[in-house]
């Protein structure tokens, strides 16, 4: 068991790291002056120079990556005393947890440093850490709501198998597969919350966090999750749905069912006790996938809603051409989707018995 999960981790973090050099490469390659597009056409060289020291944008291409590799890895490797070198250990940025001195170098162990916004000048790690609790509250509430229910109306089609129910269902499956999540969000948004808005009492766009007219300040209003959790948890509930089916009409047809049955259990009973834990593998497979899918999905449901996540921030930073937060938010959920992969490899042997662990 610990040498396949020390396997997952180390699969995991070569992955990150491929994800980390694609992703530096890529933004630096891009045409177009970032510093020049932040401050202005008609900026000064000087200014320009400085700022771009300041970022660290003048050092060589080979530089600027070792540089940022060793920001971002937890263990780093710094120089003292010379704060003319890139590796220089500058203590306001890096917060070290514990420094060990070898003469001039400096082993530190330390959170990942994900730089600074070219505009607000903020850490991008604190500008995610105020927008990730919106998107993990979006995503988690759609994949729940796109699991429960896909896998009730899975059972319902699988039960009602090539009947009305079924053929209804899988029509639903189909349009909810194929439709984008920006027209649906489009849709949605205009039905519920305008047309029908009387009705339902929801508004057409809103974040986690609203502001009082009466100037009391801000407020919790979960109300807004309700449009953007159904919009992104469509796609992810059709498949499931026909996941679910699927696999239970395969699991019905197997010896240990008919046994089941010939003993005299209802079909509920065969369904629930025995059918269902061996039809979930495919599922959560999906799901799982979904899961981390739908942090970068989110971010036209998001902008549409208005709901004020990591999507919403990416998209605020590609406008302004702010490249530390599109990398540091690419980068998070990249670390997320490599984490949620691992604990689904893992819990495989306590959702199916067959599953053996295997490097």
């Amino acid at each position: 068991m610990l040498q396949y999960f020390f396997a997952k981790v180390l699969y995991g973090i070569l992955t990150l790291f491929g994800v980390v050099s694609l992703i530096f490469f890529l933004f630096h390659v891009v045409p177009g002056d970032p510093v020049r597009m932040m401050m202005g056409q008609q900026t000064d060289e000087v200014s320009i120079k400085m700022v771009e020291k300041d970022i660290g944008r003048d050092l060589p291409t080979h530089r600027q990556y070792i540089k940022y590799m060793n920001d971002l890895s937890p263990l780093s490797v710094h120089v003292l005393n010379n704060e003319a070198h890139y590796l220089y250990m500058d203590i306001e940025i890096y917060n070290p947890i514990v420094e060990l001195h070898f003469g001039k170098i400096a082993l530190v162990l330390k959170w990942p440093y994900l730089r600074r916004s070219y505009q607000s000048r903020k850490k991008v790690s604190n500008i995610l850490a105020e927008a990730l609790p919106a998107t993990l509250l979006l995503t988690s509430v759609a994949i729940i709501f796109a699991f429960i229910v896909g896998v009730l109306l899975g059972i319902v089609a699988a039960v009602f198998h090539n009947g009305w129910i079924d053929r209804t269902l899988l029509v639903f499956a189909t349009f909810g597969m194929s439709g984008p999540s920006f027209f649906i969000a489009i849709i949605i948004s205009w039905l519920f919350g305008f047309l029908w808005a009387d009705f339902t009492g929801l508004e057409m766009t809103g974040s986690m966090y609203e502001v009082d007219d009466l100037g009391r300040g801000e407020f919790l209003s979960l109300q807004n999750l309700i449009l953007p959790a159904i919009t992104l948890g469509i796609r992810p509930l059709s498949v499931v749905m026909q996941l679910m089916r699927n696999s239970l009409l395969q699991v019905m047809d197997q010896d240990y069912i008919r046994t089941a049955r010939a003993k005299g259990l209802s079909p509920g009973n065969v369904i629930i006790k025995h059918a269902l834990r061996n039809s979930l593998n495919p599922v959560i497979t999906a799901t799982s996938g979904w899961f981390a899918g739908m942090l970068a999905g989110a971010v036209f449901v998001e902008m549409i809603f208005a709901w004020k996540g990591i999507g919403w921030e990416i998209v605020n930073a590609l406008q302004k051409y702010d490249l530390p937060v599109v990398m540091g938010a690419v980068i998070v959920i990249s670390s997320i989707f490599v984490l949620i992969n691992m604990l689904v490899d893992i819990s495989y042997t306590y959702l199916d018995p067959r599953v053996k662990l295997q490097i």
